[in-house]
């Protein structure tokens, strides 16, 4: 990170709070923490010196590579309750990593402003999922898509989740609770897609932003490594509170709180750019 002494000191507690965040709500809806993090280090960024147009894209690389271990330690506690289905996760690995691969290499071609818009749009779309009541009603299938269907459901949720920084954990439990995949384990399960998803979006935003002039202190292309590592320093601490407060309590209240923030930060990107 680059910045004066007081931007920086006013930097890591903020980003210690949201790390803190990010993990709650990454346990709590089998999200990766991206909603989260992303607007929080667009506003930061800019404190410390960052230039506008490079913000989106640091935001996004960087939240990806806190997904990886927030999702890591949120399946992790998933698993331990028996919510993990570990052959979903199998079948459709593959089939996201080259949809992530196809993100990155879009976000490669796009400039900051556009990729935050992106985001924008894309977190009020998902904003309409949290604030819809729950299906109560049959499940729309009776198992997980295959063959054709499996590859492009897989692609593009590998696809959007690297646009937006996210571990697409919000498509991913939409899509198994709508085959039947009880909540639980629909959301352990995304938890771990979350982590499918971060490595190879990550590795694909560190390559796209080598040789990018200006980049802040300590970033390996578009990946800023002190400040994922603050926010990684708390997010894994707070992720299995959130499973535990998943398994524990109605999270109906919860979602639809999520689901206003969402409102806010998808409105305040676009306004923002």
């Amino acid at each position: 990170m680059v910045g004066d002494t007081a931007s920086l000191t006013f930097a890591i507690p903020v980003l210690l709070a949201v790390g803190a965040g990010a993990g709650f709500a990454a346990g709590l809806f089998g999200i990766g923490g991206g909603f989260v993090v992303v607007p929080a280090l667009v506003f930061i960024l800019p404190l410390l010196g960052v230039a506008t147009d490079q913000v989106p894209h640091i935001a996004v690389g960087t939240s990806l590579a806190t997904i990886i271990f927030t999702s890591a330690r949120s399946t992790q506690s998933h698993a331990a309750r028996g919510s993990v289905d570990f052959g979903i996760l199998k079948s459709w690995a593959p089939w996201v990593v080259l949809g992530t691969v196809a993100g990155s290499m879009i976000a490669d071609r796009i400039s900051g402003a556009t990729l935050a818009v992106v985001f924008g749009l894309g977190v009020l779309g998902f904003a309409v999922y949290f604030l819809l009541p729950r299906r109560n009603e049959e499940p729309v299938l009776s198992a997980m898509p295959a063959g054709v269907a499996r590859f492009g459901l897989a692609g593009s949720l590998g696809a959007i989740s690297a646009l937006l920084g996210i571990g697409g954990g919000t498509i991913a439990t939409l899509t198994m609770t709508m085959c039947g995949t009880p909540i639980h384990r629909a959301i352990g399960t995304a938890a771990g897609m979350g982590a499918i998803i971060a490595v190879p979006a990550s590795i694909g935003f560190l390559v796209i932003g080598m040789g990018e002039p200006d980049l802040p202190w300590g970033s390996l292309g578009y990946v800023n490594v002190p400040a994922a590592f603050v926010i990684v320093l708390t997010s894994v601490v707070f992720a299995p509170l959130g499973v535990a407060t998943a398994h524990l309590l109605s999270p109906a209240l919860l979602r639809r709180v999520f689901g206003i923030y969402l409102i806010l930060v998808g409105a305040t990107m676009i306004a923002k750019y």
